[in-house]
């Protein structure tokens, strides 16, 4: 079917206002800003805009505007916008993950060494201390078990106070004086 002239500049002037919208940001429900959508706005067949047909340069026109649009930072769709947010908040994510993964290998790697440290003076404070048990050469008596006599005391010293007998008695109470002897 073929358009009279005054049909193309009709349609031609339909697509421009519905390009002038999409590219504006007023996407309509369900639709994006691609050729298709554009077709559907301007109610122009969408093979209409390819190869050698009549609306192939306003196609083209719209898609160099569109990457005029993007290359300025605008993003005329609110979902390519959306897109190319989430996209940076993934690459920030993702960097924040693997800063995340070289601190934790390197802790893990601390923790090692530590552990590893703590061992080696735990096996050496060992060794030093059978080493000085060994090399005093001194054999260490039982505690001395006090005599009956001192027992006596020790309970007469303190008739009234039931817990002190059968305990042991105050230091102070079996010092006995003695001469000092120097050789």
């Amino acid at each position: 079917m073929r358009i009279s002239p005054a049909q193309r500049t009709e349609n031609e002037n339909r697509i421009r206002t519905a390009m002038d919208r999409l590219l504006r940001g007023e996407i309509p429900p369900g639709g994006k800003c691609d050729i298709k959508t554009l077709a559907l706005e301007s109610g122009v067949d969408r093979a209409a805009f390819y190869g050698s047909r009549p609306y192939a340069h306003l196609r083209t026109e719209f898609e160099q505007r569109l990457a005029a649009l993007r290359h300025a930072g605008e993003r005329p769709d609110p979902r390519d916008a959306q897109v190319a947010r989430l996209k940076d908040e993934i690459a920030r994510l993702k960097e924040r993950v693997a800063q995340s993964d070289a601190t934790i290998s390197e802790l893990v790697g601390f923790r090692g060494q530590a552990l590893d440290r703590i061992a080696a003076q735990h096996n050496e404070i060992t060794r030093l201390r059978q080493e000085a048990r060994l090399a005093a050469g001194v054999r260490r008596l039982p505690a001395p078990v006090p005599s009956t006599k001192e027992q006596n005391l020790m309970t007469s010293a303190h008739p009234r106070n039931p817990a002190s007998s059968g305990s042991l008695p105050a230091a102070s109470s079996l010092t006995r004086s003695a001469p000092r002897h120097s050789p």
